[in-house]
């Protein structure tokens, strides 16, 4: 193993995940040490300090996700380049049985065979034996065996190909993970993630990269030897698209300096997007692929690239291409042909899409008090650590009993504890609730209490599977309550997991427009709610929002970049977001009672 910090790590995590993969083939309760070495292999592969250092300082543990054990065999892989529990785990199967063991049907048992009878090692050795009719003669096999085999291949390679979707972060961590490892190589001059990821989507089918560097075909070999990579799907000169040991789909594409920006563009589409610009462009007699020579098509293959016959402009800035073509320049997460060109035309794009610089205050956060991993004062100082001016504590109300529901009578304990904390920190520290809007579309906890919070965010965690027209009833109820409320994760959906529920959106944001609430945009990367189309429609209705981290750990407040990108894909700008807000101006904002009844916070609840 070389001695380059930054390669190391990744050869590290690569053997971690072998161990994983290895110890989850065994089965049992290797499962459960499996999961432990897979969590590893993540941490490893995304440390930003140097692995060395950590080594030598006896401070491995340090990392979340590592215990003695796997400290003990990233120490031995660091200083001998090999492990004794993988050299181990390798001995107890056959060669190649990490990639072998995904084909249905091919079992730990039938792949020793057919390594003992025909030496067979990898998938492409497999099917090339099963094609030339070698595996029919195996004993236990046959031809009927045969076909099947060669049938489970070419679905199982179809399978490999077939985009899988995975969430934003995770995705954003897998390219962050790529563009370390391109920056070890020789060459590199500039390298961004592209595709759907750069257009903040919430699930990323391809992490696409961009590199510029004077050495093309290099680069790509270069990053071949990534050690997360598990299959080649696709390889030229100066692209490639790789399947990685988490199930995650990559490509990479190298261009030469000049051919950076516009290659950029191109790759990070939408292609519905793209063809607009490609309207417009012929209209003007301007070419603007021909400088795209490193691009590919979304099948993998790199798109044929033509001679230039039009004009080509002299591009410096994606900015250039959009004012070549008399447009306003158009933020990447908004290029998905939703009327943002008509809006460029005309001039009317947003100019002040909110960014992460803007949020002065986190908000929507839980702490131990119902379903939150760390304390008030944990939670306080890492909000104070990333610069916020402000946090709300908003826990559960009681009627999310299943997440530890607040109670009048440990409220009161909250609220002191509040207090007590203030004076350790500087972040202002704000009196909330999390709730629940109950299926009667009433607020939880009674009035005397409510309108004695800071700020309330008012959601529903129950009945999700009333119909449309008593879910959208229990919403205009609720929206309606004199109190000032924030919808939270407004239509309930888990990403991948739970689709939003049914309502009549637009009914429930005409009665927000004339109610006192606000829309929250959740940052949780598996919520990500309201949707950006919902969002340009309540902008539509001049409704204010807040971009919250819904955090139940000091770790989770870094969702706040995951909710300012969903507000960007809805065209809001700074000033729609009530927390980009000082602190004064956000509660005069957020208070439940306007100050027409109520000029100060009242103290804290003496019960229901």
């Amino acid at each position: 193993m070389g001695r380059d910090n930054l390669q190391d790590k990744f050869a590290i995590a690569a053997a971690l995940q072998d161990i994983g993969t290895l110890l989850e083939l065994k089965g049992g309760d290797s499962r459960f040490k499996a999961r432990a070495y897979q969590r590893g292999a993540r941490s490893v592969a995304g440390l930003s300090v140097d692995v060395g250092k950590l080594v030598e300082q006896d401070r491995l543990t340090s990392i979340a996700g590592i215990g003695n054990a796997l400290a003990s065999q990233i120490k031995e892989l660091y200083l001998t380049g090999s492990s004794s529990v993988l050299k181990n785990l390798r001995q107890e199967f056959p060669p190649g049985i990490i990639e072998l063991s995904g084909v249905p049907g091919l079992t730990i048992s039938k792949i020793r065979t057919l390594h003992e009878a025909l030496g067979i090692t990898s998938l492409s050795e497999l099917k090339a034996a099963a094609e030339t009719g070698k595996v029919r003669k195996v004993k236990g096999f046959g031809v009927r065996t045969e076909q099947k085999l060669v049938e489970a291949i070419a679905n199982h390679q179809t399978r490999a190909n077939t985009d899988k979707r995975v969430h934003i972060h995770h995705a954003q961590h897998v390219g962050e993970q790529i563009l370390n490892y391109l920056r070890t190589g020789e060459g590199l001059q500039v390298a961004s993630v592209a595709g759907s990821l750069r257009r903040w989507k919430e699930t990323v089918e391809n992490i696409r990269v961009v590199a510029s560097t004077n050495q093309p075909s290099g680069l790509i070999k270069h990053f071949l030897r990534f050690p997360l990579i598990v299959q080649v799907q696709h390889q030229s000169a100066n692209t490639c698209t790789v399947l990685l040991a988490d199930g995650t789909r990559a490509s990479v594409i190298a261009v030469r300096p000049g051919q950076y920006l516009l290659t950029l563009l191109f790759e990070t589409g939408s292609e519905a997007h793209l063809n607009r610009l490609r309207q417009l462009s012929k209209a003007r007699n301007l070419s603007l692929n021909n400088r795209n020579v490193g691009s590919q098509q979304r099948g993998g293959k790199p798109a044929r690239t033509k001679r230039p016959t039009k004009r080509s402009p002299d591009i410096r800035s994606e900015a250039d291409v959009y004012r070549y073509l008399d447009l306003q320049y158009v933020p990447p997460e908004l290029r998905e042909d939703e009327g943002e060109i008509e809006a460029a035309l005309a001039k009317q794009l947003p100019e002040d899409l909110v960014t992460l610089d803007d949020i002065q205050g986190m908000v929507h956060c839980h702490t131990t008090y119902s379903d939150g991993k760390h304390t008030i004062e944990e939670m306080a100082r890492a909000a104070e650590a990333m610069g916020m001016k402000y946090l709300t504590i908003t826990d559960h109300s009681p009627t999310a009993f299943y997440a530890g529901g607040v109670s009048p009578d440990r409220l009161r304990r909250q609220w002191d504890e509040i207090d007590e904390v203030q004076e350790k920190v500087r972040v202002r520290l704000l009196k909330g609730t999390e709730s629940d809007i109950v299926a009667s579309g009433a607020l939880d906890y009674p009035d005397s209490i409510l309108e004695q919070f800071d700020v309330i965010v008012a959601s529903i965690h129950s009945r999700y599977k009333m119909d449309s027209q008593k879910m959208t009833e229990r919403l205009l109820i609720a929206m309606r309550q004199p109190v000032f409320k924030i919808w939270g994760h407004a239509l309930g959906r888990l990403i991948q997991r739970r689709p939003p529920f049914e309502c009549d959106v637009e009914r429930v944001l005409d009665a927000i427009s004339e109610s006192r609430a606000a829309i929250e945009i959740n940052g949780d990367p598996y919520r990500l709610d309201m949707e950006p189309r919902w969002i340009r429609e309540a902008r539509k209705r001049k409704i204010r929002f807040v971009i919250s981290v819904d955090a139940h750990s000091t770790g989770a407040l870094n969702n706040v970049k995951y909710g300012v990108g969903i507000a960007r894909r809805g065209w809001v700008g700074k000033g729609e977001v009530l927390n980009t807000l000082g602190v004064k101006a956000f509660l005069k904002a957020v208070r439940p009672v306007s100050s027409f009844y109520s000029t100060s916070v009242a103290s804290p609840p003496s019960g229901p």
